[in-house]
């Protein structure tokens, strides 16, 4: 399993000949390396239903004929666009031919902002657990610290997480940290930094305060195997 970062939230994954993607935000994205006609994907993860989150996913999903898993509101929302979807709310999985899909709580918001100023509620924002190949990945989306990251990391013991630091509007990187000692996933990764000046952080600085030091940074475009 390859598993590769792009800057801001973006995760892809690539299992058994899947092509999965996470928080596709490409256009508007400063930080990634990804030019949206080379993407290809034929999974679509959602952590919610923010626009720097959401991204590009309707012309993706409607160019690739891809299925885009999400909360049930936000994938109510994005099937009004004529986009295939499969929803699902906190707490619940379902197996998938390529992976299960878990949804994990967040503490965060979750809407999308139209063109017109129009404000649309997208639900509970989310956690993504993905699980395949007895490997664990848990992308942490938009999310504070909270204590039951704990209990999250004991009843599914993760390998790869990647966790925000930017702070404002998510964890900053000391209360990040903590949440990996939660977690007790063996590598870390941070997201959602530096792409808006609010989030301006330093990543190897968080590295540093990891107690595990199993931490990583990576590079838009560069990936872990797992």
């Amino acid at each position: 399993m390859k598993v590769s970062y792009h800057g801001h939230s973006v995760v892809q994954i690539e299992v058994n000949g899947t092509k999965i993607i996470i928080d596709p935000f490409i256009n508007g994205n400063q930080l990634t390396d990804l030019q949206i006609e080379d993407v290809n994907p034929d999974v679509i993860l959602l952590t919610h239903g923010h626009n720097d989150h959401v991204g590009d996913t309707v012309e993706l999903a409607k160019k690739n004929n891809a299925l885009v898993i999400a909360n049930h509101e936000l994938s109510t929302f994005l099937s009004f666009q004529g986009v295939k979807t499969h929803g699902m709310h906190i707490g619940g999985a379902r197996q998938f031919d390529f992976g299960k899909v878990k949804l994990t709580q967040a503490f965060h918001g979750s809407s999308y902002t139209t063109e017109n100023n129009e404000i649309i509620y997208c639900g509970m924002p989310a956690g993504i657990l993905f699980m395949a190949e007895g490997k664990t990945i848990y992308h942490a989306g938009d999310t504070a610290l909270f204590s039951d990251m704990k209990l999250i990391g004991e009843r599914h013991p993760i390998d790869l997480a990647f966790l925000p630091i930017g702070d404002n509007f998510t964890m900053g990187p000391e209360d990040a940290a903590y949440a990996a000692k939660l977690l007790g996933a063996k590598t870390i990764v941070p997201i959602h930094y530096n792409t808006f000046p609010p989030i301006k952080q330093d990543p190897k600085g968080f590295i540093e305060m990891l107690e595990g030091k199993n931490g990583r940074v990576l590079e838009p475009g560069e990936f872990i195997e797992l």
